[in-house]
């Protein structure tokens, strides 16, 4: 890639400081993998006893790494986590799979563990074959770098085409004792996530059992990082992990349903959830925020893939891009979904102006705020099926032509 980075102008005004976690320490450092004067390998160690939780693509062409993570994450137990941006080392073949042994023997051996508590993620280029040794020279160099504090450098260092970084943290209750919750993550295009985004990562000091926090991970995936959409594409790489390492003193968890888990629950979904859209935020040339709110669909995954097939609308997003109030191409892509929908039920509504009921347009429809409405940076939409009680909100934002200048010079 070349030229000057330009923000996406629904990038944060200010970023949250994460507070250090107890038995996370993290840090990263510039290797050379593809990207030069910046850091593109990170790394963070865990103390022993720290358990992990992953979600994964369901990429049938999913990258050597994602495959090494879906190997141990079974286990349940780990005590590093490496990520590089740059190279995906995904389609490379058993050379792939050497590059994920080579680098994590490095890690584990450096710090003293297991290689099957290293796990590993990467982001970048499809197909290139990895550089492997600048990885394992770097380790060394990395782990000298580690810091309680080194959030931010972590999160910077697995941008690819990100034109910010994305962190966010929150605080819990179980019991009487506070726990936090610190993560961060990357993603700017292909992003259609199917399981997660395309690499995320949290830490916890909480201490939950790893069948437990893989029930919590997967039902907060669901409501968060399953309800984004940049454009339709899902990633070879996705990855999200979650490591808990029980540092804290609170109430014994053994049960996902444990009343003393809720608070934790509502704080890791709120987490997933910001960094999500951070994501959309910083989707591919976007210039507006979409929210599409679906209900009276006959079921939530209905409610769902209606809300994803109008976020992911070539037609719908380039008309939010060029703001214009055209809400036919929003009946267009109900209709392509597959799922049941009602001509003569159907109402729409645009910026909380009422558009369209039971299948016509309202009486005396005047488009002129809607057409204001669409020339904001936040443009929601709203769909009530009239057919039951499924409801689901998805996020996405607008396909500019920066989306094809920048995909179309991303290997330059």
């Amino acid at each position: 890639m070349s030229g000057k980075t330009i923000v996406s102008p629904l990038a944060p005004n200010t970023f949250p400081t994460l507070p250090p976690i107890d038995g996370v320490m993290i840090g990263a450092y510039a290797c050379g993998l593809r990207y030069q004067g910046r850091d593109d390998l990170m790394l963070v160690t865990l103390a022993p006893g720290t358990v992990i939780a992953g979600v994964l693509t369901k990429s049938k062409t999913a990258s050597a790494p994602v495959e090494w993570c879906r190997k141990n994450l079974e286990r349940g137990k780990v005590r590093a986590i490496i990520a590089n941006a740059g190279n995906a080392n995904a389609f490379t073949g058993k050379a792939g799979d050497r590059s994920v042994d080579e680098s994590t023997r490095a890690v584990a051996q450096t710090i003293g563990c297991s290689r099957n508590e290293v796990f590993m993620a990467s982001t970048g280029v499809i197909g290139q074959p990895m550089t492997t040794e600048k990885i394992v020279a770097g380790v060394p160099k990395l782990v000298k770098l580690l810091r309680a504090d080194g959030w931010m450098a972590a999160a910077k260092a697995i941008m690819t085409t990100d034109t910010f970084p994305k962190v966010a943290t929150r605080q819990a209750k179980i019991g009487d004792a506070t726990v936090t919750i610190n993560g961060f993550a990357k993603g700017s295009g292909m992003i259609a996530p199917d399981m997660a985004t395309m690499l995320g990562f949290a830490f916890t000091d909480a201490k939950i059992p790893p069948r437990v926090l893989q029930e919590i991970l997967r039902a907060a995936t669901d409501k968060s990082f399953n309800c984004i959409t940049v454009d339709s594409d899902t990633s070879t790489s996705d990855t999200f992990l979650l490591a808990a390492t029980g540092t804290a003193r609170h109430p014994k968890i053994s049960e996902t349903d444990d009343a003393d888990l809720a608070d934790f629950r509502r704080a890791l979904e709120a987490l997933m959830t910001d960094l999500a859209q951070q994501i959309v935020r910083d989707g591919e040339g976007a210039s507006k925020f979409v929210t599409v709110t679906v209900t009276g669909a006959t079921s939530v995954a209905a409610a769902r893939k209606i809300g994803l097939s109008i976020a992911n609308s070539p037609l719908v997003k380039t008309a939010i891009a060029g703001e214009d109030a055209n809400w036919g191409r929003i009946v267009m892509a109900i209709g392509k979904s597959g799922e049941k929908a009602d001509r003569d039920k159907l109402g729409i509504s645009m910026g909380g102006i009422k558009i369209t009921d039971k299948g016509q347009l309202v009486p005396n429809y005047d488009e002129t705020p809607v057409a204001n409405h669409m020339k904001g940076q936040y443009i929601d939409i709203a769909v009530d099926l009239g057919l039951g009680r499924g409801k689901s909100t998805v996020w996405t934002c607008d396909l500019t032509h920066r989306y094809i200048d920048i995909n179309g010079s991303y290997r330059s």
